[in-house]
């Protein structure tokens, strides 16, 4: 179930997970600008992979020009970050407009990717490496 709020002024409020990010995306119609923690998206996300990964809500929607996203987010790193971003911009489209669920759903981006990073096992290495076992020879 995908839960966002309607804030005043036509605003819409989300929230994305992925990895350790967590991001709180507002969304409104406007010019188009997307706006991450105070900065350009394309300057706070240098990588064109991750702005791709912002930007294909929008494209799915066609309607790249349409909103103005205002996001905050913290916590993992930048790959994270990115995929908490446009699940938060996907649920908040959901959000002000339903009739987007079937394009957004079929291209799994109201999905949450619930992989996360598997903890070290105490006497171990890693978390799935293992010491080598020797056998010794009599």
């Amino acid at each position: 179930m995908v839960q966002s709020v309607a804030v005043s002024d036509n605003r819409f409020y989300a929230t994305g997970k992925r990895k350790s990010s967590i991001a709180r995306v507002w969304l409104k119609v406007g010019s188009g600008s997307i706006v991450v923690n105070g900065k350009k998206y394309n300057e706070y996300f240098k990588r064109p992979v991750l702005q791709l990964s912002i930007e294909k809500p929008f494209n799915i929607v066609s309607k790249i020009n349409g909103y103005d996203v205002n996001c905050t987010v913290k916590g993992g790193g930048l790959t994270g970050q990115a995929g908490a971003v446009s699940l938060g911009i996907s649920k908040a489209l959901f959000a002000l407009d339903g009739t987007l669920r079937k394009s957004l759903k079929k291209e799994k981006l109201l999905t949450r990717d619930s992989r996360k990073v598997e903890r070290k096992k105490y006497g171990q290495p890693k978390a799935r490496k293992r010491f080598q076992f020797f056998i010794k020879k009599l």
